[in-house]
């Protein structure tokens, strides 16, 4: 791996040709330290050129004409003589956009050739690299108006520099004659009782010499091994085949399954290809992969669902998306990833190809989380690729571009197809491919991977309203995707989900849809913000929006001024915004599980943040979690009681189909003077346990308290809602310009009474370990302890630690309830502290001492 000991410049600053500056002793006097993978803009804030541009509104002030012109890459690198008299390949895995390659003093590839985001190459270099020092310059052109890059669409401000540079591994491979290339296997699953999985094994042989080459590719599983004997001829490259009807030992008796982890532990194998001849091993590979099968179905109303090894599978997903600038790290995937499976959730989407290498998938893979891969809007929509596209099929049309667009596809299917956590590929998000490019893409999924489904469009159910497209996005190849994407993306109270039926409501495969705005921590807003920009809201906060229609914190503010009443201070903005955050995305996952069945999947738009904003995440930037992502988790708890805002009925939602023989429902009303109302102890008969009456006399505000209890009386699970009088109304006839991302509301929940709440008195008892930590809570008063948040923190910084796993966070404590809650953090070796503060609670800090 060419990783480290690079130096970029800007080709501005750089007079000699890359016949000079390829060769050993060049002067680099002036030139800054990069690594690879990387961007141009990245590389300069690491190296101190930049002041943070992910704070405040410092990305404005990156200056954009640094970014007009090519780019330098060098690096050298040191060979011994056995090395460099070997077959040399020269790969880069993503170039952004164009590149000039040389290598000592030699051009390798010129920028019309060597040039797409998401094109990989190959060059060989035997005879041109030599043993001792060598020296590789690449010389990155930056994305144009209309190529075809990678993009953030309208999540948050673009990067200056559009994400140029080598932003995915460069690598040299050494290999004897021939070559080992895109290995991939393919599993055939008994479903019946997965009593066996027949495999088939598939992988070119390219022969890199003039001379005929004869030897043996050899194939191991665990012990189990095929051979073929294989002759090539001179430059040949060929694709080997190995099935079970000539290698019967491919048949795996009693395999062990790959599972979303929701549904079984994701079992994964390793593939070892080794290629014999002159005496000597070629070439070897390695392959991980995961014996399971994908398949789509479709329901009565023609909506499109997913199984995997042929049981159904509801889609609990969130929208992924890179760092700004691509500056990801292994712990920082992994931490979101294990955040992921902590909200039980199963699946990510992902809008691009992210991933500046293949560490995201690799995780999935073991983790079990499903992912969604496919190409961005950021094609589709003239302001973001730079040039007028079609209605229909987005800028993708030409010949040329359909050419490039269409090996691009190739390239990324053959990097990643031997992932099983990759259920689906989406070839179009908000449009369509154009007919010519569909049939490019069936003929490569044809050839490449037969072994998932594809979406013509991620929309397509519902498309005829004209809400994210202006035309029915109804594919001439493969006609409607069963897939919807109606919105809505803004502000949308708890009873929206449970009854539309024509827009982003729980029936069908929501591919994207989200309440809206997402207000980070006050921890984190206090690091995100200067200290002259903390409070009023200001521009400032809004540079830390989205774009276009979401440029504003405006309709999270009326609704928390509406529902809460108005913030006065930041203090209080951050609270009621995790309040609000929490109430508003809870209500939409339990929706889509009450109805599973008519519905098959939601993606919450988004999981992440690509740099600190207040839109579309369920933890931010810094990786703290939000008031959403424990709504989230309590959404998606295996076994839940769940409360119905459209009937007002109570359900149980079972999805694991655990045996629930004996169980009982604890149903507790309580006014807003934490007085009880209604209580029922009943027993678990059906998933429709409890409808509450409507109360005439309650007050405004009351809290809703449902506990699950097993036959031995041991509390599974609770939920805690708090609910109005005042009923939210949607109004559907007001027309939302310039086009409808959500339907506004006519009246709003009243929860104001919230604010008049007496103070709780919440003892804290908590003890810990270096990864553990125990709190114990218990409300000693008669009134309700409010949204109690659990804040752990390094005491040497004041800052969070992160990443935390709390079981629970943002709990309600009833009059005289105890509570355990359990964290789990790492990576921290310094003293921390509990905070301890609630809506009605005063805050409290306790030192924590590791034992």
């Amino acid at each position: 791996m060419l990783s480290d000991e690079w130096l970029i410049r800007s080709s501005a600053e750089v007079r000699p040709s890359g016949e000079a500056i390829s060769r050993p002793g060049f002067a680099t006097e002036g030139w800054l330290p990069a690594r690879v993978p990387s961007t141009v803009l990245g590389s300069l804030v690491a190296s101190g050129r930049c002041e943070n541009p992910y704070i405040g509104m410092n990305l404005k002030n990156v200056p954009r004409e640094w970014f007009q012109t090519p780019w330098w890459y060098r690096t050298a690198f040191v060979l011994s003589a056995e090395e460099a008299g070997r077959t040399v390949l020269l790969e880069f895995d993503g170039i952004n956009y164009a590149a000039d390659v040389w290598l000592n003093g030699r051009s390798i590839a010129a920028a019309d050739r060597a040039r797409g985001a998401f094109r990989r190459f190959q060059y060989g270099v035997s005879g041109i690299v030599a043993p001792g020092k060598n020296v590789l310059a690449v010389m990155v052109a930056p994305p144009r108006p209309g190529d075809f890059s990678t993009g953030f669409v309208d999540w948050n401000p673009p990067p200056p520099d559009r994400n140029m540079g080598l932003f995915r591994p460069v690598r040299l491979r050494f290999c004897g004659r021939v070559s080992i290339e895109n290995p991939f296997v393919q599993a055939q699953l008994d479903l019946a009782a997965f009593a066996e999985a027949r495999l088939t094994i598939r992988a070119d042989l390219v022969n890199h010499s003039d001379k005929t080459v004869s030897g043996v590719l050899d194939a191991s599983i665990e012990g189990s091994r095929s051979r073929q004997e294989v002759q090539l001829q001179p430059r040949e490259t060929r694709t080997f085949t190995l099935t079970v009807r000539e290698y019967p030992q491919l048949r795996i008796p009693n395999p062990r399954i790959w599972w979303p982890h929701d549904l079984g532990a994701p079992e994964l194998y390793e593939l070892e290809l080794r290629f014999t001849a002159d005496s000597g091993v070629s070439d070897a590979a390695s392959v991980r992969f995961g014996i399971r099968e994908v398949a789509d179905y479709r329901t009565a109303e023609g909506h499109r669902g997913f199984k995997i090894n042929g049981r159904e599978v509801l889609i609990k997903g969130a929208g992924w998306t890179d760092d700004l600038l691509l500056a990801d790290t292994p712990l920082t995937i992994e931490a979101e990833l294990r955040y992921v499976r902590h909200m039980n959730l199963n699946c990510i989407r992902c809008e691009s190809v992210w991933g500046k290498d293949q560490t995201l998938y690799d995780l999935c893979d073991e983790y079990g989380i499903l992912v969604m891969v496919g190409w961005s809007c950021h094609w589709e929509h003239e302001q973001y690729l730079g040039k007028p596209v079609d209605e229909r099929y987005g800028g993708v049309t030409s010949p040329e571009d359909i050419d490039s667009v269409s090996r691009s596809w190739r390239d990324q299917l053959l990097w990643l197809r031997n992932h099983p956590s990759i259920f689906v590929w989406a070839v179009a998000s908000d449009k369509l491919p154009a007919p010519e490019l569909e049939r490019e893409y069936i003929g490569i999924f044809r050839e490449c991977d037969p072994t998932r489904p594809y979406l013509a469009s991620t929309g397509g159910v519902g498309s005829e309203q004209r809400i994210v497209c202006k035309e029915d996005l109804i594919s001439e190849i493969s006609g409607n995707s069963g897939m919807k994407m109606l919105g809505p993306y803004e502000y949308t109270p708890p009873v929206y989900w449970y009854t539309d039926t024509r827009r982003g409501g729980a029936y069908g495969f929501n591919t994207e849809t989200s309440p809206g705005a997402a207000v980070p921590t006050l921890e984190s807003l206090t690091k995100m913000l200067p200290a002259d920009h903390l409070w009023p809201i200001d521009e400032c906060w809004h540079f830390h929006c989205g774009l276009n229609e979401f440029t504003t914190l405006d309709c999270c503010r009326e609704a928390i001024h509406r529902r809460y009443g108005e913030a006065r201070s930041i203090e209080e903005f951050a609270r009621k915004a995790q309040v609000l955050s929490y109430e508003l995305v809870r209500p939409m996952f339990e929706a889509f599980r009450v109805n599973r069945g008519r519905a098959t999947g939601v993606i919450q738009w988004m999981l992440n943040a690509a740099w600190p904003k207040m839109y579309w995440q369920l933890y931010d930037w810094f990786l703290m979690p939000t008031g959403a992502f424990y709504g989230v988790k309590k959404a998606c708890e295996p076994l839940q009681l769940v409360y119905h805002y459209g009937d007002r009925s109570i359900r149980l939602v079972n999805g694991e189909g655990a045996e629930t023989k004996g169980f009982f429902a604890d149903v507790r009303v309580y006014d807003i003077e934490s007085r009880l109302f209604l209580g029922a102890r009943l027993p678990i008969t059906s998933d429709r346990v409890f409808k509450l009456p409507q109360f005439e006399t309650i007050s405004t505000t009351y809290f809703l308290h449902l506990g699950l209890s097993d036959q031995n009386g041991s509390v599974i699970t609770n939920n805690f809602y708090w609910l109005s009088t005042q009923p939210d109304v949607l109004d559907y006839e007001t027309k939302v310009a310039p086009w409808e991302y959500y339907t506004p509301s006519r009246e709003y929940a009243d929860m104001t009474d919230l604010n008049s709440l007496p103070l709780a008195d919440v003892a804290v008892s908590c003890r810990a370990n270096k990864t553990e930590v125990v709190v114990d809570l218990t409300n000693r008063s008669d009134r309700i302890a409010f949204f109690v948040e659990l804040l752990l923190i390094d005491e040497s910084t004041e800052q969070p630690v992160v990443p935390v796993f709390w079981q629970d966070n943002y709990v309600s404590l009833l009059p005289g309830e105890a509570r355990t809650i359990t964290a789990e953090s790492y990576g921290s070796e310094t003293q921390r502290a509990l905070i301890v503060r609630g809506w009605n609670a005063e805050p409290q800090r306790h030192s924590l001492t590791a034992g």
